[in-house]
């Protein structure tokens, strides 16, 4: 092989080289990632179980037998016997299943309502044009910055000056509306691409139309949004109700909890009980729901 011959096959090798050379820092860097994924993975399941033992001890006591848990000794992470006492108890002793029903008839009204008058008020702001919009809009997010309590005398004496104390309406027609449901449903309704409303408009659909044909059927992940943060809060809630209801027979859980603890001799256990039957229902709702619950935050802009 002559001189000339070898001076062309060298660059050639040397580019051989170059592309058969293996990298070592890909390899370096998918160490890395796999270090922290391990990382993120045990900082998950550490917060998870934080803030799931709360509940699995609460588990633990409704089903033990009565003070088993507060017992001498070393903590029981398990019931020694699985039973029901403590429920058989609770419902023996106290209108737990009127309680339940109040409950859910007060939290599905005071959430139709709310989710209804959110829906077109945040449509309205968002959509519509006339004088004050933003003025007004300001304004109702201005009252998420008052204190409940502060209202809770003017909301009494309106309620009893339309005779409406010691009914459902005394609970319901004060909670329909919520400054939060607004914003949320306002920028939602923000994200929805202008084209498709104009669209309908062109094709001759009013408001009412088009929030009903076009708009709604592409809200039912704010939807699920509203309803379970409403149902939620009226659920729980327990200051404006306690007020609001003179009746034993129409309270709600959380002043029937109140009123559980209030005995003479407190039944932890029954508590617990109480408490469990409380909290499984908004617990399997949103396990339910949980895909729109996400979706709807989403695309309202809220992260």
């Amino acid at each position: 092989m002559t001189s000339s011959q070898l001076t062309e096959i060298a660059p050639a090798a040397d580019l051989a080289r170059t592309r058969t050379r293996v990298p070592t820092r890909p390899a370096r860097g998918r160490t890395g990632s796999r270090g922290a994924w391990i990382t993120r993975l045990v900082l998950a399941v550490a917060a998870s179980a934080i803030v799931f033992f709360p509940l699995y001890w609460m588990l633990v006591i409704a089903f033990s037998p009565s003070g088993e848990v507060f017992e001498p000794g070393a903590p029981r992470f398990w019931p020694s016997t699985i039973t029901l006492e403590n429920f058989e108890s609770v419902f023996a002793r106290f209108p737990v299943a009127e309680w339940f029903v109040n409950s859910v008839v007060i939290g599905a009204f005071v959430t139709a309502f709310t989710v209804a008058l959110n829906l077109l008020a945040g449509y309205a702001f968002a959509r519509l044009r006339f004088p004050g919009r933003n003025l007004l809009f300001l304004l109702s997010l201005a009252t998420m910055m008052i204190p409940v309590q502060a209202i809770m005398v003017a909301q009494f004496r309106l309620v009893t000056g339309l005779q409406l104390y010691g009914t459902y309406w005394a609970v319901i027609l004060p909670g329909a509306a919520a400054a939060f449901g607004i914003f949320l449903a306002r920028q939602f309704f923000l994200s929805i691409p202008e084209e498709l409303i104009e669209a309908a408009r062109m094709d001759g659909a009013g408001h009412i139309r088009v929030f009903l044909q076009i708009v709604l059927p592409l809200s039912k992940p704010l939807i699920a949004v509203l309803a379970l943060l409403t149902l939620l809060g009226s659920w729980n809630d327990f200051a404006w109700p306690l007020i609001a209801l003179k009746d034993n027979e129409l309270f709600t859980l959380p002043i029937g909890l109140l009123y559980l603890k209030g005995q003479s001799t407190p039944d932890y256990s029954a508590s617990m009980a109480l408490t469990l039957i409380s909290v499984l229902p908004m617990v399997v709702l949103f396990l339910v729901f949980q895909r729109y619950f996400v979706q709807g935050f989403a695309r309202s802009g809220i992260r």
